[in-house]
This record gives C-alpha cells, sequence and structure tokens, in this order.
C-alpha cells in the first residue's frame, strides 16, 4: 500500500500488504456552521453554569486566558462572541484583559499573537503573555490537598471572573487538553508545572492519555479552581484542524462533555499491538516537546521490545 503523510517534503512510500496492519487516523468531519456560530450557540447553552453575561457587570474586572500559538484554537474567532457579551452587561476593554496560557513554552511574537487573537482583538484589549520564569509575576495561592505548591499569574489576583478559551485533545500528561489546564501548565510557576508533570509520569500512557478523569487531571482542576476559574469555551477539532464542536460553561462539567466529542474522533480501533509503529505528529509539530504526542499516540499501539519512527518537522528545534 501506498502511504502519503501530512509533510509534503516526506516522499510517498510503500508498505508491503502483508507487513501492513492498519492505517488510523482520527476522523475527518465536515463542520456545521463557522466556529463563530457555533461559539455563540455554546455561550447560549452553557453546560452546568449560567451564561457569562448573568455573573458579570460593569463593576466586574474580568480575565480571559487563551492558549498559545503551539495550540490550533482559533481564539479570533472565538473571543468575539464572548465580548460582546461582557459589553452588554457593561464590562468592555477597560475591565476586561487577556492573558496568553503560554505554560513554560517559548515567548509568542507579535506575529504569532495576532494570528491567534486576530488584528483588532490586540487593538482593542490589553494582552499580556504569561512568562513562568519571572517570580515576581507569581502569586502565592498555598498548596493543594495533595501538597502541590500553586503559584500563578499575578493577574489572577485582580480578575474577579476568570475565563479559559482552549481546544480539547488527548493528552499525555492531563488525560486531554482544554478546561482546567488553561490554568496549569498555562498561567502557573515552574513548581507546579514540574509537580503535576513528573505525576503523570508515574502513570502508564494508557492510564493518563485520552482519560478524562484521572489523578493529574483531578489535581489541576483544584489548581484551576483556587485560581478562580469560572466558565470556559472550548472547541474540539477535526484530523484537518477544523472546529467541528464547540462547549461552554463550567470548567469540569463543560469540559467533560468536549472530551467525549473528542474522544470520538480521536479514539481508534486497533486489532492488535504492532510491532513497527510510524508515527506522525501533524498538527503538534512546533518543536520537539509538541511532537512527542506522536510518540505518545504510538506507545498505546507497539508491542513491548517494538519500534516506533516518528515523523515530525520541529521548524523551532529540538
Amino acid at each position: 500500500m501506498r502511504i502519503s503523510l501530512s509533510y509534503q517534503d516526506v516522499p510517498p512510500f510503500e508498505i508491503p500488504d502483508s507487513n501492513l496492519m492498519a492505517c488510523l487516523e482520527p476522523r475527518a468531519l465536515e463542520p456545521s456552521r463557522p466556529a463563530a456560530e457555533l461559539a455563540e450557540e455554546a455561550l447560549d447553552h452553557p453546560i452546568g453554569s449560567p451564561p457569562v453575561e448573568e455573573f458579570v457587570s460593569a463593576q466586574t474586572h474580568v480575565l480571559v486566558l487563551v492558549d498559545d500559538i503551539t495550540r490550533q484554537t482559533p481564539a479570533w474567532a472565538l473571543l468575539p462572541a464572548v465580548f460582546r457579551r461582557l459589553d452588554a452587561r457593561g464590562c468592555g476593554p477597560e475591565r476586561t484583559k487577556i492573558l496568553i496560557a503560554s505554560g513554560t513554552h517559548s515567548r509568542m511574537s507579535e506575529r504569532e499573537v495576532e494570528k491567534k487573537l486576530g488584528r483588532e482583538i490586540p487593538r482593542q484589549y490589553p494582552v499580556f503573555i504569561h512568562h513562568w520564569r519571572q517570580e515576581e509575576n507569581l502569586i502565592d495561592l498555598g498548596t493543594t490537598r495533595d501538597g502541590t505548591p500553586v503559584r500563578l499569574n499575578r493577574l489572577l489576583g485582580e480578575a474577579d471572573v476568570v475565563i479559559g478559551v482552549g481546544q480539547i485533545v488527548p493528552h499525555r500528561v492531563m488525560g486531554y487538553t482544554g478546561g482546567a489546564t488553561i490554568v496549569q501548565p498555562g498561567v502557573s510557576g515552574p513548581a507546579v508545572t514540574g509537580y503535576t508533570h513528573w505525576m503523570s509520569a508515574l502513570y502508564p500512557g494508557r492510564e493518563i492519555l485520552g482519560i478524562a478523569e484521572n489523578p493529574v487531571r483531578l489535581e489541576v482542576e483544584e489548581i484551576a479552581r483556587k485560581a478562580g476559574l469560572r466558565f470556559i469555551v472550548n472547541v474540539v477539532m477535526d484530523a484537518h484542524a477544523r472546529v467541528v464542536h464547540v462547549v461552554a460553561g463550567d470548567p469540569v462539567a463543560a469540559h467533560r462533555q468536549g472530551a467525549e466529542y473528542s474522544q470520538a474522533i480521536y479514539g481508534v480501533a486497533q486489532p492488535r499491538l504492532a510491532d513497527i509503529v510510524i508515527a506522525e505528529s501533524y498538527p503538534a509539530d512546533y518543536d520537539l516537546w509538541q511532537a512527542a504526542k506522536g510518540i505518545y499516540s504510538a506507545e498505546l499501539s507497539v508491542r513491548e521490545g517494538g519500534v516506533v519512527v516518528l515523523v515530525t518537522p520541529c521548524p523551532h528545534g529540538v
């Protein structure tokens, strides 16, 4: 069988049919409507929460957390629907800030910020980028019940309402991205991020990846509650990075429902473990840290002692 990967500079190659067990990939779905319309509908029917306009007023300070350029979330298409609702309650740009939740990733350039937010939003709203190494910009919120130190971006302490915007996709550390992960690791200090990532390493990949409710996720959700995360707007995207579903509402309840949609797209059936797995990391190929997602998925598919071949460009280095 002739195999073609997502990267144009990788030529197609042949695998004998007798050696090929399966070609596994996420489902490609045709979006029913543009992402902006799906966001409007989700905001009109929030899950486990009142509509966002019911808990803000002209006296409310709002902080909107947005994932960074390593995620394909089209924040530029989602945020206008959120801001219209805030504006209707008198909570405009003078009382609303945007914080790019970059975790421990590289600092985004102005061009990347524009790609994420669009051209107009940064002109209207103050935009900040989280810097995890700048300890002076972190505040101490104590510890979780398990003793995890909670040091987060100081802007969280200045906000009355915190809203998170992100994407839900299977993830080796958190089970799924989205929901509370906009806070941890999104706007956290290095100690708490190190703790949750090492915590995940204590479990086999099959006990975390694609499992919506796992020990790491529950710890992260406790951290997000301490941070005041009140509401989320999360997208589910298909194999071609098209928004096919949007959930909004409570950071836990809405996320759980979104994870079910994500599972329906990214969960695949494999008849048995393979001797060799060729895995591409698209679209998670910004750098090796992101591209490792291809390895984590392959880990679930290959037999003990088998071989994994990761195909990824890593334009921003290894």
